[in-house]
């Protein structure tokens, strides 16, 4: 397995191809949240894509991904730039903000499909640049 499977993942996600994002995973794929609850399985993940699709329009940019020696698993560092669209619950009220922020995911691939995504990224820094 090589790290294309990942760059395949941000590639549709830049695209707003959720579809192919969701062919890339296994029907059992672990989601762990940034600054949330753990998510298992493909129909959970496509409903966390459509709540970040309502709320956010985001790029990912300067993309690197790196991979350890059994090709199953993978740390992508990447920069998020993106606009809030929609407020959230517990979160500021939206009205057009642009963010920018640093990021980071490890993924673990099983038969040539991704069975984990771990993201993480500054949810302070992104309060304060949405103005929380």
């Amino acid at each position: 397995m090589t790290a294309q499977i990942v760059r395949a993942y941000y590639d549709a996600f830049n695209a707003g191809d959720y579809p192919a994002m969701l062919g890339l995973l296994t029907n059992d794929v672990v989601h762990d949240v940034n600054q949330g609850e753990r998510e298992v399985g493909k129909d959970h993940f496509a409903l966390f894509l459509s709540r970040m699709n309502d709320a956010y329009r985001e790029q990912i940019d300067d993309l690197t991904v790196l991979a350890d020696e059994s090709g199953t698993r993978f740390a992508a560092e990447f920069s998020v730039s993106g606009t809030y669209q929609k407020g959230e619950p517990g979160f500021p009220a939206a009205r057009g903000q642009r963010y920018t922020l640093p990021a980071g995911a490890f993924f673990e691939v099983r038969d040539g499909k991704i069975a984990r995504v771990s993201t993480f990224y500054n949810l302070n820094e992104w309060l304060r640049q949405v103005g929380g």
